[in-house]
């Protein structure tokens, strides 16, 4: 089992002939992901060579879906582009769309999420801003680093993309059922609560890592739904303890105003649920390692 990505999925990638996306087309089949097509209106009926892999490029993403039965897109597209590319995806009715393009807009961002709301939810984003997400040993749709963990029991959601990666490394060991980057911008597509939703009915996810970071009340909602929802133990971390107020942090969305959105009142909610709340990514997964020795 896996959420929302598995060995079965067929992978397109939106904007694979540029730069980034030839780049991570190439390690993303290299980690097993299959990749069926990419996706660009100027280079249509052609193709690419990677490692002699041989990958078609399609004029529009339900040209891509009809040919090929994707079901999967991640884009790379540059962030002036990013809006009218993830609109087509949705109008193709894909059923993923991995948008890991940095510097959308917001204006743009809500939009395209309000589109995909309309159009009945058809396909899931995740993102934007983030590194996607990773189910080892199956398939890695996005930039995380396929090398660094194992598949296992671990069911692993995060804000912060740099953290993701460092959660996964310091519970290698143990392994991943999935791991998933949903981006730390103010409007995003999947939440920390679609997530836990899907680790929580994933029968081959034993444990749950959330990672949050200051800013807006995404972890107090969070912590409120699995109070009420979630049965399997949940292991948290929020990034910005030293965060000054005031001041805006890294992603668009960590802001922190007063006492609504630090660290500490998310680690105060998150612990009032029953979640074990680290002060270090590693103090964090000591503490998932103390609950899986159980």
């Amino acid at each position: 089992m896996a959420i929302f990505l598995n060995k079965d999925s067929k992978v397109i990638v939106q904007g694979m002939t540029g730069a980034t996306g030839m780049k991570h087309t190439k390690l993303m089949l290299a980690d097993g992901t299959n990749i069926v097509g990419g996706v660009n209106p100027r280079k249509a009926g052609t193709s690419v060579d990677f490692d002699g892999n041989d990958v078609p490029v399609f004029g529009t993403v339900a040209e891509a879906m009809e040919k090929t039965g994707a079901n999967v897109s991640v884009l790379f597209v540059p962030p002036a582009f990013a809006k009218s590319a993830v609109v087509e995806a949705i109008d193709a009715e894909i059923p993923l769309a991995v948008v890991i393009t940095e510097g959308i807009a917001v204006h743009d961002s809500a939009a395209f999420y309000a589109y995909a709301v309309e159009k009945g939810n058809k396909t899931r984003i995740i993102g934007p801003n983030c590194p996607g997400l990773i189910t080892p040993g199956q398939s890695n749709a996005g930039i995380i680093p396929g090398d660094i963990t194992k598949p296992g029991r671990i069911g692993l959601v995060s804000k912060s993309g740099t953290l993701t990666y460092q959660m996964m490394y310091e519970l290698r060991d143990i392994g991943f059922s999935s791991a998933v980057g949903i981006g730390g911008d103010p409007v995003i597509g999947t939440t920390h609560i679609d997530a836990l939703a899907a680790f929580e009915a994933d029968p081959d996810t034993d444990l749950i890592v959330m990672i949050g970071e200051i800013g807006g009340d995404a972890e107090e909602r969070a912590a409120a739904y699995i109070a009420e929802n979630v049965k399997k133990p949940v292991v948290g971390y929020v990034a910005g303890f030293t965060a000054p107020e005031g001041r805006t942090m890294g992603h668009a969305g960590a802001i922190v105003s007063g006492s609504s959105g630090t660290a500490a009142a998310k680690k105060e909610a998150l612990e009032a649920a029953g979640v074990k709340v680290g002060k270090t990514p590693t103090e964090t997964a000591k503490l998932a390692r103390a609950i899986l020795a159980g």
